[in-house]
């Protein structure tokens, strides 16, 4: 079909009112399906989305992480791929998501999302310019000493990739820090604390370019980011 007839089509399409449309697009829609997962599935995309919207928070969060993921591969490691870099990540569990490497070796990258509280981004403490990102696993167990795997430990990932997309609006957007820089739990410096903060702007400690995260990394820089002070807690009254 010629540019032309396409754009008498088109012409024709925006002479017709959106009922009309409506009833177009629902034909073509049983010709193309959006995804694969659609006949995977056998059901619609329409369907699928219909489904997460009754989901619980706690199963949405988890739908958030992998689109996460998703915007990250599309976004971020696509672009890469012209600087040399290759995406090796192996299938299974792993406390990494990622596996890229270039001609200088390999770098492990762990995404994860902006926390969300009530749907609202949540600060690090009111009028904070820090946000919160959850690092913790997702699944909850106990290794065959009886210690907790949910924590991640330092020296599983290298660099921590944040989607900020809950204050943005925007998947394509992530913030990135060296992993050893992060706060570790007070009760064990061999494990990162639950709870990071993330400025709402690139500073020392955070950058909005993976390739300089990964500079930082290669550098073998030592320090712990900064904390931002919280408010103190108001003793009880006796």
């Amino acid at each position: 079909m010629t540019s032309d007839k396409i754009q008498e089509i088109f012409r024709a399409l925006t002479g017709t009112s959106k009922e009309d449309r409506l009833r177009i697009f629902q034909e073509l829609r049983g010709e193309f399906p959006i995804h694969a997962l659609e006949k995977e599935w056998n059901a619609s995309a329409e369907l699928i989305l219909e489904a997460i919207s009754r989901a619980t928070d706690l199963t949405k969060r988890g739908i958030r992480g992998v689109i996460a993921e998703a915007a990250f591969d599309q976004s971020v490691v696509e672009q890469l791929r012209d600087n040399g870099w290759k995406n090796e990540t192996p299938a299974g569990d792993h406390p990494f998501d990622f596996l890229l490497v270039d001609t200088m070796g390999a770098v492990k990258i762990q995404v994860k999302m902006q926390r969300l509280e009530k749907m609202v981004p949540k600060l690090w403490a009111p009028k904070s310019q820090f946000f919160v990102v959850e690092t913790q696993k997702t699944r909850s167990g106990k290794d065959s000493s009886g210690k907790a795997t949910r924590p991640y430990r330092f020296g599983e990932f290298d660099i921590l990739a944040v989607s900020m997309h809950p204050s943005c609006r925007d998947w394509s957007k992530f913030r990135f820090t060296v992993a050893s820089w992060l706060l570790p739990r007070p009760e064990d410096a061999g494990l990162i604390r639950v709870y990071q903060p993330v400025p709402d702007a690139a500073n020392a400690d955070w950058c909005d370019d993976l390739q300089t995260a990964v500079t930082w990394f290669r550098r073998q820089i030592t320090k712990t980011m900064y904390e931002p002070p919280k408010p103190a807690r108001k003793k009880r009254r006796e």
